[in-house]
């Protein structure tokens, strides 16, 4: 059930299709051919740049100052939130203690 399985073409062209491709490269005229004006360049890779403007790097900047600002603050009162949750308990502990050791006085 969770073997993979390899697809398989039921009827194969023959062709060959290469995995990697060279970008770029020059395609040269067959020698007995006369010259042309065309151009035998491989297409360019498409590729998106990104550009950063002042105002794009201010705005990253400032985004990433409030992401640390609140998950410093998250974490600070989680912390807090243990840290009150600690005393409660041990003062919990201290008084039942006392009323404990009052009580086996008294008899």
């Amino acid at each position: 059930m969770l073997r993979p399985r390899v697809p398989v073409n039921e009827k194969p062209t023959g062709e060959i299709i290469p995995t990697i491709t060279t970008l770029g490269s020059v395609v040269p005229h067959d020698p007995g051919q006369a010259p042309c004006d065309c151009r035998h360049h491989a297409p360019a890779a498409s590729r998106p740049t990104v550009q950063l403007t002042p105002g794009t790097v201010l705005a990253l900047v400032g985004g990433g100052t409030a992401v640390v600002l609140v998950v410093g603050a998250v974490l600070v009162s989680m912390l807090l939130a243990v840290a009150i949750t600690g005393a409660s308990v041990a003062v919990c502990a201290v008084v039942l203690r006392s009323l404990l050791a009052s009580e086996a006085k008294r008899r």
